[in-house]
Parts: C-alpha cells; sequence; structure tokens
C-alpha cells in the first residue's frame, strides 16, 4: 500500500472511532507495522497543522483521535448552542432513531449501525436533552445512551413501547428493522 494510500485509510479508522483509539490497535486494522502506523499519525498531524485545519488530529489517553481546535471553541459551542432552537439534521434523526429503538446502546454499536461517526450528533442530542447517558456497558466500560422523558414528551407518547414499528422494507433501515423489539420495545 502506498504511503498517501495508507494514511487516507488511517483517517478513515479515524474518523470512526469514538474514543482515543491505539497505535497497536491502528496497526492491526490496517496491517501494518507499529511504527510505520506511529510515522504515519505524526506526519498526518504535522500535516493539519501546517494546514491550519479547523481540527488536529491528537494523542490523548494513550490513543489518537480527531478534535476541532481550541481556538474555534466559541465558535463551535455557538453552533451546538443555536442548533438547539434548529431542526434536527438527517443524522441527527437517524441517531435518534437507533438510540430509541436499539436503548441503552453505546456510540460505537451507533456507529456500526450508521456506518459514520456519531459523537458529535450525539452530543448534541445529549446537549438538546433528547438522549442521556444510561451507565456504561458492563463488558466495554462504553457509556451507553436512551432517550429521555423529554423524548418522549416531544413525540407525544408515554413510552418507548409506543414506537411505531419501522417496516423492514424502508431502504436504508434494515439495520434498524431487525432490531426493534430488541429491548421489548415496539415488537408488536
Amino acid at each position: 500500500m502506498q504511503d498517501d494510500r495508507r494514511a487516507a485509510a488511517l483517517e478513515a479508522v479515524l474518523m470512526v472511532v469514538d474514543e482515543p483509539i491505539g497505535t497497536a490497535e491502528l496497526a492491526a486494522t490496517l496491517e501494518l507495522a507499529e511504527p510505520e502506523v506511529e510515522g504515519l499519525l505524526r506526519a498526518l498531524a504535522a500535516e493539519y497543522d501546517a494546514a491550519g485545519r479547523g481540527f488536529e488530529l491528537r494523542r490523548i489517553a494513550g490513543g489518537w483521535r480527531f478534535y476541532s481546535r481550541p481556538e474555534f471553541a466559541d465558535i463551535v459551542s455557538r453552533h451546538v448552542l443555536e442548533g438547539q432552537t434548529a431542526r434536527l439534521t438527517q443524522a441527527a434523526l437517524e441517531t435518534l432513531a437507533v438510540i430509541a429503538y436499539r436503548q441503552p446502546v453505546g456510540r460505537a454499536r451507533i456507529a456500526a449501525i450508521r456506518g459514520v461517526n456519531v459523537d458529535s450528533v450525539v452530543k448534541t442530542l445529549v446537549t438538546r436533552g433528547l438522549v442521556e447517558e444510561a451507565g456504561t456497558d458492563p463488558e466495554s466500560g462504553a457509556i451507553l445512551y436512551r432517550t429521555t422523558s423529554y423524548f418522549l414528551e416531544r413525540l407525544g407518547i408515554g413510552s418507548v413501547a409506543e414506537l411505531p414499528r419501522i417496516s423492514p422494507h424502508l431502504p436504508g433501515l434494515e439495520a434498524i428493522a431487525d432490531i426493534e423489539g430488541a429491548y421489548g420495545g415496539p415488537a408488536g
């Protein structure tokens, strides 16, 4: 694999992680040597810094992850706070549906179902009061999320059991359709 291709593959993995990921795990995923992955990570971080991108690649908590740059914190905060009054995006609606039908569920599982990184979307849903933390997964220690009473209130229902069934024939919703009712929700 060429360096550009390796770096692109590394970026693709980093885009979907919801927690810092270690060099060893990245190396195993990409089937590359750890020193090579470490070099690629440092090169990408330097490239983003040199280009003055709005995000950076940081080594933190024993792993690597993308973060928005601190100098843009006020702009990012304003966007998140203004988003509270705006309509939910398609990504937010899809993420909310996964949480509603699969709760309690971790970000990694949500990301696996949606096929994209969901960190910022989950944070937005938490900020808006539609989703809350529901403890941690006993196996992985990951934070689990569930919908809130405010979510139920906004939908005008008394419990998640009243959520409508998702048709298994709707395009793109097969992953959710096969899990509806997995928590005792709208299976009937």
